[in-house]
């Protein structure tokens, strides 16, 4: 049950999904872009890989389990509830993923996540897109707080945040599941305003 604000909505309901989900630029020549149906394999086949399979609970069974995903994913941005980009290289080679969740439009507040394949890991990519969302979400999106969170034994994703400038703001004890067991979770976060 949802009851009335007594402020107004920071994103007023239907501001996003008024138009398509953006096409993001990245330097270094990246593009974030929808899903498209003939990605399917490529992201099927990231979900074998033992470092994203260990990180992200979350897998896909199948190629058609991965066309279903991708219409959730288009769904998300019509409900104004979440977004996904494939990580490319100009449009076309698929790098790897990036994606907000959890937003709350009303608080002007979201999340993020990302993964990159391993033949394009230790080049930047993440940190360049995630630096590409940011500006994005935090500018013309509208929201005010960015978040992500990882396993405090997740030290290349503790790198990227701090690459593209998430603030370490406090450790979850206990708080998400990966393959091996509980883990206590980084918190960091953006806000609009941040350098």
């Amino acid at each position: 049950m949802r009851f009335p604000l007594s402020t107004p909505p920071a994103i007023p309901a239907g501001t996003l999904a008024a138009g398509p989900q953006p096409v993001l630029p990245a330097q270094g020549g990246l593009l974030l872009r929808p899903w498209e149906p003939s990605d399917a394999s490529v992201f099927f086949a990231a979900y074998r890989d033992p470092e994203i399979q260990h990180w992200h609970t979350r897998q896909p069974a199948s190629e058609d389990q991965v066309r279903e995903w991708f219409e959730r994913y288009r769904r998300a941005w019509e409900q104004e509830t979440g977004a996904s980009w494939a990580v490319t290289r100009g449009g076309g080679e698929v790098l790897g993923r990036i994606a907000m969740g959890g937003m709350n439009l009303d608080d002007g507040v979201t999340g993020c996540m990302y993964w990159v394949l391993p033949a394009a890991r230790g080049a930047g990519v993440a940190s360049r897109a995630l630096t590409a969302l940011s500006a994005w979400a935090l500018g013309e999106a509208g929201f005010h707080r960015f978040y992500l969170e990882h396993s405090t034994r997740n030290q290349v994703s503790c790198r990227v945040a701090a690459k593209a400038g998430f603030l370490l703001e406090g450790t979850k004890r206990s708080d998400a599941i990966h393959s091996d067991g509980r883990h206590d979770m980084h918190l960091h976060a953006r806000i609009r305003g941040d350098g």
